[in-house]
């Protein structure tokens, strides 16, 4: 579940690779990497947020 307290970890990362997500006031989602957490997160639309979640369960975004 996302938070409004806190960026969360993902379940999925791993102990190299950690993306953390969170809800923000205006509903959007912004999503970091825990390795620099003072970088700017990018920010998603609950829409564009679905779809990129779409994208990774198809495998979009795996390496070949």
């Amino acid at each position: 579940m996302i938070s409004h307290d806190r960026f969360r970890k993902s379940s999925f990362s791993g102990a190299t690779g950690c993306v953390e997500v969170r809800l923000l006031p205006d509903g959007r989602i912004a999503e970091r990497d825990s390795k620099h957490p003072g970088c700017t997160p990018h920010h998603f639309t609950p829409t564009a947020w679905k779809a990129f979640l779409a994208g990774v369960r198809a495998g979009e975004f795996d390496r070949e």
